[in-house]
């Protein structure tokens, strides 16, 4: 086999499959430097950068519940209106009621949880239909918002700020760089070369399978540990008083956990086994009630937790927030390559399907287009993406969300073939 063979074949995690799996990233990297070009290099600038993700990390945020909410076969309509509401409960709660901020944090992370169990028990347990649930709940938590702040702002104090304005603090000697943001990217790099090792040394151990060539190893760790060094050196090399955010590294802790819930444990596979095929994993021991109780829950608190960092960035809570922002988390998380009819999509696809959005309405900006072209354009883009995507599934070419998704599906098929009624259905671990 040449060695452009065993590139294509073996570079992207090592499978027949080759990089166009990987197409969205691609997309995502084509934008960033269409941009970068159109807006000569202020695109990756560390404060555009810096700036980029405090804007969007709340997207962010809830697109992971929304995929899991997706991939369960269900679609939320009132995450705006809750994080709205949750984020004037907490503001009126630390302004007028001296509550301290850190519990605060805490009584906004309740609300949610209690939303998403008031919503989630008419979906899961009387049976009424995600859509109309949560489009009730659309309504009644924006009304809740503007009848408990009476339509007006209400003002957060600093502490409560940092989660969504606050960055990495100065320590160490003076190296011209934010030290602590460096360190993170170092951590990360040992990551990077930790889990190549690890997954050579399991394909090793298993049966019939080999590791991919050495330099292809090799090939891999270089080109992640270069963006990560890229962006590293950007985010730690802003302006003195920046660095990397904290809402960024709160994101990158929902990433990784729900990752690795998704992946790697019992529940999450239940989560896969109810969207693909929901009569048959309730005969092979899913409780499917706990599972839709659970994702409309979990929604619900992340919603919470989105609405606190925009909230903590904007400074103030006011009637306008949350409006659309369930439309966003939804096209983030289809455009990340989740299937419409559920049991499909990863964690790490919706990030980037999230990325691309935002690389697009952060470009689109930075080169003076007005905001009615901005949504125009955006959504054209979500329809032609996923339109062109379907068409080229449907005859049988390259497809970004087919390729993407194709890896989960024949796990599927694999796992629907050993599975029995008196076992618990082993669903496809999502890959990030």
């Amino acid at each position: 086999m040449s060695r452009i063979k065993e590139l294509q074949k073996n570079l992207f995690g090592g499978t027949a499959s080759n990089a166009r799996q990987f197409g969205m990233i691609f997309t995502l990297v084509a934008i960033v430097l269409f941009f970068q070009f159109k807006t000569g290099g202020l695109t990756l600038q560390s404060g555009n950068l810096i700036a980029l993700t405090q804007q969007y990390a709340y997207i962010s945020v809830l697109s992971i519940g929304m995929l899991m909410v997706i991939v369960a076969g269900h679609i939320d309509l009132s995450v705006g209106s809750v994080a709205a509401f949750t984020g004037i409960v907490v503001a009126k709660a630390i302004t007028e009621h001296n509550v301290p901020w850190p519990v605060g944090i805490l009584l906004g992370l309740v609300v949610g949880a209690l939303i998403g169990a008031w919503q989630g028990f008419w979906v899961a347990y009387v049976g009424i239909p995600a859509f109309i649930v949560t489009l009730a709940g659309m309504l009644l938590f924006r009304g809740g918002n503007q009848y408990i702040g009476n339509a007006d702002t209400v003002p957060v104090p600093k502490g409560f700020r940092e989660i969504g304005a606050g960055y990495l603090p100065e320590v160490g000697p003076d190296t011209g760089y934010n030290n602590l943001t460096l360190l993170l990217g170092l951590l990360a790099c040992v990551a990077v070369v930790w889990r190549e090792l690890r997954s050579r040394q399991v394909r090793t151990q298993m049966e019939g399978a080999e590791p991919a060539p050495m330099w292809i190893s090799v090939l891999r760790m270089v080109v992640m540990i270069a963006v990560i060094v890229f962006v590293s050196l950007r985010f730690a090399g802003g302006r003195v008083g920046t660095s990397f955010p904290i809402s960024g590294i709160i994101l990158a802790v929902l990433v990784i956990a729900y990752s690795f819930y998704t992946r790697n444990t019992a529940g999450g596979r239940h989560i896969y086994a109810v969207g693909g095929n929901s009569r048959a994993a309730e005969l092979s021991g899913v409780k499917l009630r706990r599972v839709n109780f659970f994702v409309m829950m979990n929604m619900s608190v992340l919603a919470a937790l989105a609405g606190m960092i925009f909230v903590a960035r904007s400074a103030a809570s006011g009637p306008q927030d949350g409006l659309s922002w369930e439309l966003d988390a939804i096209a983030a998380v289809f455009i990340g390559g989740a299937a419409v009819s559920g049991g499909l999509g990863t964690v790490g696809g919706s990030i980037v399907g999230g990325l691309v959005m935002a690389v697009l309405n952060n470009g689109l900006q930075l080169t003076g287009t007005g905001s009615d072209m901005v949504q125009i354009i955006k959504g054209l883009f979500l329809l032609g993406a996923v339109a062109l995507d379907v068409y080229n599934k449907k005859q049988g070419r390259f497809s970004i969300i087919g390729t993407l998704t194709r890896s989960n599906r024949s796990r599927h098929e694999a796992a629907d073939s050993v599975t029995t009624e008196s076992d618990v259905v082993k669903q496809p671990a999502a890959r990030s």
